[in-house]
């Protein structure tokens, strides 16, 4: 059973691996381009990848974490973009899970298999700009919500909004083609422009008691704080995947297009020494970097696993792996996707290259929340023996 299951993950990675090659032949145009991957979105609901993470009683492929994790950071050697969009889609279907019932788990799993959906984020608990108001036997929303990622050409809107009643952050789930919503083309900003992040407005949307989940404001148990652990190692397999894709298209135009240095002596950039010693240091953080990522996602599953029987402890431990591998991924990260000019040089600049976009997507990704505050999480558990404090938030 192990060997079928192990081929199984083995399949969908190399099936990932080949979408990649597909995605990279169109990332520098789309890129410049900005905008919903409409085409890219197709193959992926096409590949049945969007269904990997769900359980096989519901009709899902019933994989790991950790592969879901190492498909996405493939993506993100390519196109940060597209391993944006795809890695919120399996954040986005596991919420029924964390914070629904029984009844809403088993619901909106079988619902998302049985439809396709494509799901995103438009959670931002940070943006408490959208309320909700008891009307009848229902609910309205209304109000504005930023940082949407891959809203455009979405099936499914996961939302935090304020119960004007109790004052409590609610969870709730609506069909992105709801009447009232209407999703904005405002993302403009100067990295991950594929990714649809822009804003999302609110109308007098009507909502059904059965679609709201729950409060983010009371987690009773370790479990209902764990969707900040995935996407905190999430953001760090992606962070990591853009740095290792910055590395290998340096590789290959190093090899091919770099010319050495008139006074090193060499024939040949592959032989000049600063060259091979730049090379030498990123690959060094590279494979540390890996390495903790790599550890996190395992420390991760494991906690998953646990579901509702999660240790505080337990949580914790995996926190901290997953503090310390988004550290060493954004840090090891810009550093390479700025480094990898000195190892290309001039020509490299250019922009039919696209070479900037690594940086650029990174530097706008890695914005997400403060990493100084991981820092501090960390150097208080090295000093202090205190375990990161769970959280909605980061």
């Amino acid at each position: 059973m192990q060997l079928i299951e192990t081929r199984e993950s083995e399949d969908y990675i190399v099936l990932a691996k080949s979408l990649a090659e597909e995605f990279a032949q169109t990332a520098v145009a789309r890129d410049a381009k900005g905008g919903t991957p409409k085409q890219e979105r197709d193959r992926l609901r096409e590949s049945n990848l969007l269904k990997l993470i769900v359980p096989k009683e519901y009709g899902g492929l019933g994989q790991t974490w950790i592969v879901a994790l190492k498909i996405t950071r493939e993506f993100a050697k390519v196109d940060s973009s597209i391993a944006h969009i795809f890695s919120y889609h399996h954040l986005g279907v596991v919420i029924p899970h964390i914070f629904g019932s029984t009844e809403q788990k088993e619901r909106y799993y079988s619902e998302s298999i049985r439809n396709n959906w494509f799901w995103c984020n438009a959670l931002n608990p940070l943006d408490r700009r959208t309320t909700l108001i008891s009307q009848d036997n229902h609910f309205r929303l209304n109000g504005i919500k930023s940082f949407c990622s891959g809203s455009q050409n979405s099936d499914i809107l996961p939302i935090t909004a304020t119960h004007t009643e109790t004052g409590e952050l609610s969870i709730l789930v609506i069909p992105t083609q709801r009447e009232g919503v209407t999703i904005h083309d405002d993302w403009e900003n100067m990295g991950q422009r594929q990714t649809d992040s822009g804003s999302i407005s609110f109308d007098d949307v009507l909502v059904y008691p059965d679609e709201i989940l729950g409060s983010r404001d009371k987690p009773d148990q370790p479990f209902g704080t764990i969707r900040s652990c995935l996407t905190q190692l999430n953001l760090a397999n992606i962070y990591l995947g853009i740095a290792q894709g910055a590395f290998e298209a340096a590789l290959l135009y190093t090899r091919t297009t770099t010319r050495p240095w008139l006074t090193s002596g060499v024939e040949s950039a592959v032989q000049d020494p600063y060259i091979l010693q730049h090379y030498g240091n990123m690959w060094v953080d590279l494979q540390a970097a890996k390495s903790l990522t790599d550890q996190a996602g395992e420390l991760l599953q494991a906690a998953w696993e646990q579901e509702w029987a999660l240790t505080a402890e337990q949580r914790g431990e995996s926190a901290l792996a997953i503090a310390t591998a988004k550290v060493a991924a954004t840090r090891v990260g810009l550093d390479i996707t700025n480094r990898i000019f000195e190892v290309m040089g001039a020509r490299a600049t250019s922009a039919q290259y696209g070479f900037d976009r690594y940086w650029r997507n990174l530097r706008t990704f890695t914005l997400h929340d403060p990493v100084d505050y991981k820092v501090r999480d960390l150097g208080n558990w090295a000093l202090n023996n205190e375990l990161p404090k769970p959280s909605f938030y980061s």
